[in-house]
């Protein structure tokens, strides 16, 4: 292919790269991403801006197909602009929500949700269903890569219970396919539990896994989805390969490697190659696995995502452990435990930090009835100060005395839920004595913030005493509440503490209440009781009264 100076070339030429990348969506990858890249350059030097947008959303989507996510995100920072002066339109939403997977593979969580959340309100800003189904389908897909399989299925059965039976084959497509992927999620996260209700929730995540990978081919096929086939042929393999079905596995992975090959998916190549490596360890095949393993790993280096790249050191581990290479086999393990550490952090940050505040703020402000507003402020900013701590800048007693009953008797003429959380720092104490005072205020006022990043605007978030932290959770149900404590308590557990002070760890023991009664003294003397049992249980839990 002949290259010439974008400001040498006609509008025709440029309309005639444009239709042939198009034609390059369900064939070459290489060859789509070479195509649109001419088309964009040109029609950006040029001034035609309908074709550089054209253009340059077609090279994003080539880039993603290919799986090189970090300059896809990098293209589509510099589109954005120029897309969002156009107002909401569906190629914004589905440049939003590729952007939204990218990022999540990447371990750039915030940067994700974001682009996921606009997605979906451009999809509402349009009202079209079927948009915003896809959209909360991404959301899904964001949560199952920071960690949360279960919730992640749960917003995707509802958003495919939003179309319902009006649903096409493009909405049902990418509704399989993103329930294969976490059903394998939470395959992967409980495999090696010993419980005997783990091994039996696993097993049925992989007969769903099947059953949805599956499902994705009449639907891909009906639209010629190439790439959408080899990634659900992919996933029907790792399936197989974990019921213990090697022969049928290996047979599906050699057809769907040979289709991702002619069509250059590039990231999706490594992870099948993974997979071929893993069934030949299976087969007892340690030398071939191996072999495999360091091709894959050479060619991925710097590149690979980080769920692979943990994938490709785990099994690199095994397979050398088998053929005695012991010096090299603790490498690949010290690398793997590496990456998986660092995953496991960044996975509870961001669904302490973005999750929960995000998204529950924003419904509550959908749903909040006209005519709501905040409870009642002090006048002055001089009398906000006197209801608050000064060390942590939460609210005290007095902001306790202050606006504890309107939430009270708002609930109870409601009669809506109300959950109370008693949090204490374990072994506080002793944090104070061995690091001083000066790290333990630190320690508060790191533990504030992750109580201010995990809450709504709408909680009431209290200093109780030294280092008691109260929380009142309006409109909020016993297991919910659960679920934002257990999430803080997972954040504070996994915090870098030793960066404050070498050897500093911290832990919460937290007591939930939940109205009726609709009395703050018996609710908190429950959830003190509540923490108590936590831990007398062995600290570093939470515990329901």
């Amino acid at each position: 292919m002949q290259e010439v100076e974008g400001s040498e070339v006609s509008c025709e030429q440029i309309h005639q790269w444009l239709a042939a990348a198009n034609a390059q969506r369900q064939a070459n990858v290489e060859l789509g991403l070479k195509l649109a890249s001419l088309a964009c350059d040109a029609a950006r030097l040029q001034g035609y801006l309908a074709e550089h947008l054209e253009a340059a959303c077609l090279r994003a989507f080539f880039l993603y197909r290919r799986g090189e996510m970090e300059e896809m995100l990098a293209a589509s920072h510099k589109l954005l602009p120029m897309l969002r002066e156009q107002g909401s339109t569906p190629r914004l939403c589905e440049l939003l929500r590729w952007m939204a997977f990218a990022a999540a593979d990447l371990g750039l969580f915030e940067e994700a949700l974001a682009a996921v959340n606009e997605s979906l309100a451009r999809a509402r800003e349009l009202g079209d269903k079927r948009l915003i189904a896809v959209a909360l389908n991404a959301v899904g897909a964001c949560l199952e890569r920071m960690g949360d399989p279960w919730q992640a299925e749960r917003l995707m059965t509802e958003a495919a219970a939003l179309l319902g039976e009006a649903a096409g084959d493009y909405e049902r497509m990418v509704s399989h396919n993103n329930l294969a992927t976490v059903a394998l999620g939470m395959f992967n996260l409980l495999r090696h539990s010993e419980q005997a209700e783990h091994q039996g929730e696993r097993n049925e995540a992989l007969q769903r896994g099947y059953h949805h990978a599956q499902a994705v081919r009449p639907h891909a096929q009906a639209l010629g989805e190439s790439y959408l086939l080899a990634l659900s042929d992919a996933n029907g393999a790792e399936i197989l390969l974990h019921q213990g079905e090697l022969v049928e596995a290996q047979a599906l992975l050699k057809g769907v490697l040979a289709h991702a090959h002619e069509f250059g998916y590039m990231a999706l190549i490594w992870r099948m190659r993974c997979i071929a490596a893993e069934i030949a360890l299976a087969q007892g095949e340690a030398e071939q696995a191996m072999r495999t393993l360091d091709e894959v790993l050479a060619e991925s280096a710097g590149r690979a995502r980080a769920n692979l790249a943990m994938r490709l050191h785990h099994a690199a581990y095994r397979a050398c452990k088998r053929l005695g290479r012991i010096e090299a086999a603790l490498g690949h393990l010290e690398r793997y435990q590496g990456l998986e550490r660092e995953r496991s952090v960044t996975q509870l940050m961001a669904q302490a930090r973005f999750f929960f505040s995000r998204m529950e703020a924003e419904r509550a402000l959908e749903l909040a009835p006209a005519g709501s507003g905040p409870l009642a402020r002090p006048a002055s900013e001089e009398d906000e100060s006197l209801l608050r701590d000064p060390l942590t800048g939460l609210g005290n007693l007095r902001c306790m005395a202050a606006r504890m009953p309107g939430l009270i008797r708002q609930a109870e003429q409601g009669g809506g839920a109300l959950t109370l959380a008693l949090i204490d720092v374990d072994r506080f104490k002793s944090i104070h004595e061995k690091h001083g005072a000066a790290v333990a205020d630190r320690v508060l006022q790191e533990l504030a913030q992750m109580l201010r990043d995990n809450t709504r605007g709408s909680d009431l978030l209290l200093r109780w005493a030294g280092e008691e932290f109260l929380v009142v959770l309006p409109d909020t149900v016993a297991d919910r509440a659960f679920e934002v404590c257990e999430r803080l308590r997972q954040a504070v557990e996994c915090f870098p503490w030793a960066q404050l002070a070498p050897e500093l760890d911290v832990t919460l023991s937290i007591g939930l209440a939940n109205a009726p009664p609709y009395a703050t003294d018996l609710l908190v003397a429950r959830a003190e009781s509540a923490m108590y049992r936590a831990k007398y249980l062995g600290r570093n839990r939470v515990a329901l009264a």
